[in-house]
């Protein structure tokens, strides 16, 4: 019997050797997509998680409560991460980062505050507004009106220093329309001008109407016309001596999200 190969013949034994070659080969590639744990899948899946860290974030004042809520969602939906707040007036917390306070990102009241940090911070982005009104003893027990009824002498008006956002923005208002006030006290933050209101030690206090809307049953807010107001905006950006700075950039980053906004105007503050 010869055992030369027919053409036909010799195209199938090419056929057999082929699969036989290929078969190890997937089967290595297989042994490969699980090692990775899916290649690109598993770079996905751990790829959009913000980086593990104990932050710390100096914030206003004014954004004592809203932060409080603000961090527990973010801490929420990035397990092993912790939020720390540190809270105070806005020029208290530049002259933190001036001294080299250890932080990681800070929020303030004010451009004008943020602008002055440039060699100490990254580059800012403004994530939320906001607006004064006039706070009074509940049930308004002076009738106060409007802004002009500040300057009655008979009135105990507490406003914030001069170098606190707060307090800029009250000048500014003041100024624009004339109204000449006399203090019975300026108080370093807008939480401590609230405090005084609330505790009867002052009939009426300029404040942010985000810090109004923290002491319902306590305080009332007389609203100032748009055209009377200022609009504070609110800076965040990270410290260029953060230990964690890519988690700082990822905090930072999302307040600008949905789910930050959505806490923000909740609180009262405006879109950015």
């Amino acid at each position: 019997m010869s055992l030369a190969l027919t053409p036909a013949r010799r195209r199938t034994a090419a056929a057999v050797l082929t699969a036989a070659l290929l078969v190890p080969l997937a089967a290595c590639g297989n042994d490969n997509d699980q090692k990775d744990g899916g290649s690109d899948s598993g770079k996905k899946a751990s790829g959009g998680a913000a980086p593990k860290a104990d932050l710390t974030v100096l914030a206003a004042s004014s954004l004592t409560d809203v932060f409080k809520t603000a961090g527990a969602a973010y801490e929420k939906e990035n397990p092993g991460t912790k939020v720390n707040f540190s809270f105070a007036g806005s020029q208290e917390l530049a002259a933190q980062v001036k001294q080299g306070a250890p932080a990681d990102a800070l929020v303030t009241a004010d451009t004008k505050t943020m602008d002055g940090l440039k060699s100490d911070a990254g580059t800012p982005s403004v994530i939320a507004k906001n607006r004064l009104v006039i706070a009074v003893g509940e049930g308004n027990p002076k009738k106060v009106a409007e802004l002009k009824d500040l300057s009655d002498s008979k009135l105990k008006v507490v406003l914030a220093a001069s170098e606190v956002p707060v307090g800029r923005y009250s000048k500014q208002i003041l100024d624009d329309q004339k109204i000449d006030v006399k203090p019975v006290s300026q108080e370093p933050n807008v939480r401590a001008v609230l405090s005084k209101v609330e505790l009867g030690e002052a009939d009426a206090g300029l404040v942010y109407k985000t810090d109004a809307a923290t002491a319902t049953g306590k305080v009332d807010a007389i609203k100032i016309p748009d055209s009377e107001n200022a609009i504070a905006e609110y800076p965040a950006a990270t410290l260029k001596t953060s230990k964690h700075a890519e988690a700082a950039a990822a905090f930072v980053k999302w307040l600008s999200t949905p789910a930050a906004q959505k806490i923000l105007q909740g609180a009262g503050f405006e879109k950015p």
